[in-house]
């Protein structure tokens, strides 16, 4: 249960930093650059941040600790984006590296700090024990000398 746990956050620390920001800069980036309309990364971010909030309930209405799902903090770096762009208007290349670097920097390690605030994985681990051990976990009998004496 601790490694499960353990396992949780690392896994939603490490796919909301590379995968969601990836997400948030290419949509951003797409549809500022093709619209040219401003503010658009924040938008992006506040509309994610809504549905892991919901997500987060829907785990913890299923009986899972109230931190099972940690909350990545876009906001800040979506409006970073949003600033890079507005002061890169002229050059779109610079707004993509700027804009890219700013966000692949900083949301990051807005969410490691977002991390520090999540119970101890061994404390949520004895509270919520799970009731079946997950497969790779399961003990399989040993084979050794099974056709030895047939």
């Amino acid at each position: 249960d601790y490694i499960f746990y353990t396992d949780w956050m690392w896994t939603s620390f490490v796919v909301f930093s590379i995968s969601q920001s990836t997400m948030l800069v290419v949509g951003a980036i797409y549809y500022m650059l093709f619209t040219g309309v401003p503010g658009t990364a924040t938008y992006y971010a506040t509309i994610m941040t809504i549905y892991t909030w919901v997500a987060k309930g829907a785990w913890f209405a299923l009986g899972y600790p109230y931190d099972f799902i940690v909350v990545p903090i876009w906001i800040p770096s979506a409006m970073l984006l949003d600033l890079a762009y507005w002061a890169t208007r002229r050059n779109k290349h610079a707004a993509i590296i700027i804009g890219g670097s700013l966000v692949g920097l900083s949301l990051p390690l807005f969410n490691m700090v977002n991390l520090l605030l999540v119970r101890d994985p061994l404390e949520v681990a004895f509270k919520y024990p799970r009731p079946t051990l997950p497969a790779y976990m399961t003990p399989i009998e040993p084979q050794v000398g099974k056709f030895y004496n047939s």
